[in-house]
């Protein structure tokens, strides 16, 4: 095989792509993350004995947390670019390893490879990038507990960064993202061992989950209830897709009175939810759909779109011109706005000026989608809710929050919102949404029946609503609460999300459209045993479980 990975839902045959990925990346893309990944361990075991002697750089944790980004699925496809970050990362180990030196700090000399190996060109870099991949680990079980972590812990990187270009950062994260990927080079560990150190890595989500909800609450205002635009105007305009709401804000402020209107797109929908973005005149709404829509949604757009992070799918030629990247994602051939400098944003001047030469877009739908049901919103409504609980009006919520993805069987997700009592409430995060967001489910005592709290990170904002109904309502277990998880999953972050969940102590949780191909048949047990993991079926099947 030219190339293993069976990181995200969609890996091939369920069991892993071993010629091109089904994301589309290429396999020397594959090999060359792989050795990206690989040199982000070695630098991870010198910032983990560095941190214990009370030693650490930020210029280490962050780029620990980009070399991890970059790898996640539908993030990177320029492999000239995950080259440069290797390189980077090879030279950044050495100097690294110097300062540990100069400070007295002892390095042993049997530490894994990933430490000291220095290729002599590239080509001796290319060869290495084959030989270090998920295979390499063969005993089936730690494999797979490891590749768990892993993924795990690029959510957790991802975020982190997210939290980090705010300037919101935390030394405990960055310690046990490096301790998490050190663990995973140690062969000593025992599967027992490897499963404590996934059930820390849930821990750990959840602590980035709420850094970032407070980087970008602090930032710019706790989520509002909002109703967003879904029509256009007639300017030309700026599609901006990922989930940076750094990029977006300096994005708005450099657009304010040039002409040029600003839209959302995909998992970019909940930036309209922020006091902070409104005062905008020009952000006018969000435009299309799911990330896998976008190779016929972005030719209707005409007008440039800015990736900020993943969720990129392989271009078509009729827009290709017309994309740009920023962050850790990167397109062959597709102009790359350079990262912020210290005390400056980002110049955005080239796309700007991109668009004033563009037509407008194309209107695709009309009217408006609500959303902006975070944490402190829905707390405000907490004593609605509890009413509407106690009188029978509401008699359970349905946390539908993850992914969405491109396979037919996601259409369960549509006819399960659907077919669901209408004494229900979908609680949702994620691009998962739009398989429902647009149904007419109607409202509960003037609750709606779906309540959007944001991006996949913030079901941190789903956690924090069930632990304050588990107070409001008296109950020991959160396991008690009348609320049931049905989860779509796709990539890395989905996974971190899961891992928070289970940390929390929620049980029972429906994972679908299909359960990760990275897991073995003994792991699948244990999370089965353990925490009551379970597959999806049918919608009318799995609804009388949960349900009941």
């Amino acid at each position: 095989m030219s190339m293993f990975c069976y990181q995200c839902q969609e890996t091939a045959k369920g069991t892993g792509c071993v010629v091109k990925g089904v994301c589309g990346k290429t396999d020397d893309v594959a090999q060359m993350q792989d050795l990206l990944v690989w040199v982000a361990r070695g630098i991870s075991i010198l910032g983990t004995i560095a941190r214990r002697n009370h030693y650490s750089n930020a210029k280490v944790d962050r780029y620990v947390q980009e070399a991890l980004f970059t790898t996640i699925t539908n993030a990177n496809f320029d492999n000239e670019k995950i080259i440069e970050k290797v390189r980077e990362g090879i030279a950044l180990r050495d100097r690294f390893a110097g300062e540990m030196k100069a400070k007295g700090i002892a390095i042993p000399a049997d530490l894994h490879e990933s430490v000291t190996w220095k290729p002599s060109d590239d080509a001796e870099m290319v060869s290495k990038a084959a030989t270090v991949g998920v295979l390499t680990t063969t005993d089936e079980d730690i494999r797979s507990l490891r590749e768990l972590t892993i993924y795990g812990v690029k959510g957790i990187a991802a975020y982190a960064e997210h939290a980090g270009n705010l300037g919101y950062n935390s030394d405990t994260v960055d310690a046990f993202i490096q301790k998490a990927m050190a663990a995973t080079t140690n062969d000593s560990l025992s599967a027992d061992e490897l499963v404590a150190l996934v059930l820390e890595t849930g821990k750990h989500g959840v602590e980035v989950m709420a850094l970032l909800d407070k980087a970008n609450t602090t930032s710019y205002g706790n989520p509002e209830i909002t109703e967003v635009n879904i029509g256009v105007q007639n300017n030309p305009a700026i599609l901006i897709s990922g989930h940076d709401m750094k990029d977006m804000e300096e994005l708005l402020r450099q657009t304010e009175g040039t002409g040029v209107d600003v839209y959302t797109h995909s998992e970019m929908l909940p930036a309209n939810y922020y006091p902070a973005f409104k005062k905008y005149s020009h952000f006018v709404g969000n435009y299309g759909n799911s990330w896998w829509k976008q190779t016929t949604e972005f030719e209707s757009f005409n007008g440039p779109v800015l990736f900020t992070t993943n969720c990129i799918v392989p271009l078509r030629d009729s827009y290709r011109d017309r994309v740009y990247t920023t962050g850790s994602s990167g397109y062959p051939g597709c102009p790359h706005i350079p990262d912020r400098e210290p005390g400056k944003e980002k110049d955005f001047s080239v796309i700007i000026g991109h668009a004033k030469r563009c037509k407008p877009p194309v209107g695709i739908e009309e009217g408006s989608i609500v959303g902006g049901f975070a944490h402190n919103q829905v707390i405000k409504l907490a004593d609605k809710i509890v009413e509407a609980v106690k009188s029978g009006a509401i008699r359970k919520f349905f946390v539908m929050g993850g992914c969405d993805g491109r396979m037919k069987s996601r259409e369960y997700y549509t006819e399960f919102a659907q077919k669901l009592p209408k004494d229900t409430v979908i609680l949702t995060a994620g691009c998962a949404k739009y398989r429902y967001n647009k149904l007419k489910l109607g409202d509960i005592n003037g609750i709606p029946r779906v309540l959007d709290a944001g991006q996949c990170n913030d079901s941190y904002s789903l956690a924090v609503i069930a632990l304050t109904l588990k107070e409001v309502f008296g109950k020991n277990d959160i396991n008690e609460l009348p609320i049931a998880y049905n989860i779509a999953w796709y990539e890395q972050k989905a996974v971190i999300v899961l891992l928070a969940l289970l940390y929390l102590g929620i049980k029972n949780i429906h994972l679908g459209p299909t359960l990760p191909g990275f897991l073995s048949p003994n792991v699948v047990k244990v999370l089965v045993e353990k925490f009551g993991i379970a597959g999806i079926t049918t919608p009318d099947e799995d609804m009388k479980i949960l349900l009941n």
